[in-house]
């Protein structure tokens, strides 16, 4: 099987998860033209070089620019009209101690909810418009963590606002349930050997966590299978079974909850 769309704008694509699943796209199906976003521009003409110009694409972009947004948006579906895809991957991380208020960087937390969450929130909403009006089946994907779900102390910063987005993007999900073709997927990953770390160390950042080539493999075999929500590994603590039955059990109270504001909700 293989991921379905087939014109994928990748925004955060130069590096970790963002670069390996443009790279296994291409590779899986021939029909897949995928759009790369960053702010590194040697690094998306090295991706448009290694795959060629009728397979991918790169637009340079950062995406806390909110004032350069619309255009960005604008340039993306004029160029590509056959968009089918909007993937949302970009992410930043970083330590905090609580305990020492008076030295924690306020521009260093509030970059972690800008690039998580409020940018994600904003490219969502502007792309959705292009999606919504497809006659045929369309997907928004998001990069969340498995730290949305329970946090890791001392990552407040991140934790909260991968929280913020799961909270957002079901809420979407649940929003747009049978009156749209979007189909809303949100992969979970556990902590992945990337780059994410370097603030811990280039050597001990890179080693921490589920090696890329093997989270990629199980993200993407997610994503050709249809899956909504793409859980990798387990959360700290518990087997992958417990993890599923919590995430289930949650998703079960979500839909309850749902179920109950609907009587006065009117979409």
């Amino acid at each position: 099987m293989v991921f379905q769309y087939k014109r994928i704008l990748l925004v955060g694509a130069t590096a970790g998860i963002g670069a390996a699943l443009a790279d296994k796209f291409i590779e899986e199906n021939p029909a897949v033209h995928v759009i790369a976003v960053g702010r590194r521009q040697e690094r998306l003409d090295a991706f448009v070089s290694k795959h060629g110009p009728e397979r991918a694409s790169a637009i340079r972009f950062d995406v806390t620019d909110r004032a350069g947004l619309d255009d960005f948006v604008n340039k993306v579906v004029q160029t590509y009209p056959d968009l089918d895809c909007v993937f949302l991957n970009s992410g930043t991380q970083s330590q905090m101690k609580l305990t020492q208020s008076e030295e924690i960087d306020l521009d260093a937390f509030h970059r972690d909810f800008q690039v998580n969450y409020t940018s994600i929130v904003n490219l969502a909403l502007r792309f959705l418009p292009h999606l919504q009006k497809k006659n045929y089946p369309t997907a928004m994907v998001v990069t969340g963590s498995t730290l949305a779900v329970v946090p890791a102390f001392a990552m407040p910063s991140y934790s909260a606002s991968k929280a913020a987005l799961k909270a957002f993007f079901e809420s979407l999900r649940q929003q747009y349930q049978g009156v749209s073709q979007i189909k809303f997927i949100e992969i979970l990953p556990p902590a992945v050997q990337t780059e994410l770390h370097d603030y811990m160390g280039v050597e001990r950042g890179r080693a921490l966590g589920m090696p890329l080539a093997e989270f990629t493999e199980k993200a993407y075999a997610g994503l050709a299978e249809g899956k909504e929500e793409i859980v990798i590994g387990h959360l700290t603590g518990a087997s992958e079974e417990d993890t599923h039955a919590f995430l289930a059990k949650r998703a079960e109270l979500f839909d309850a909850i749902s179920k109950q504001l609907m009587v006065h909700f009117k979409p």
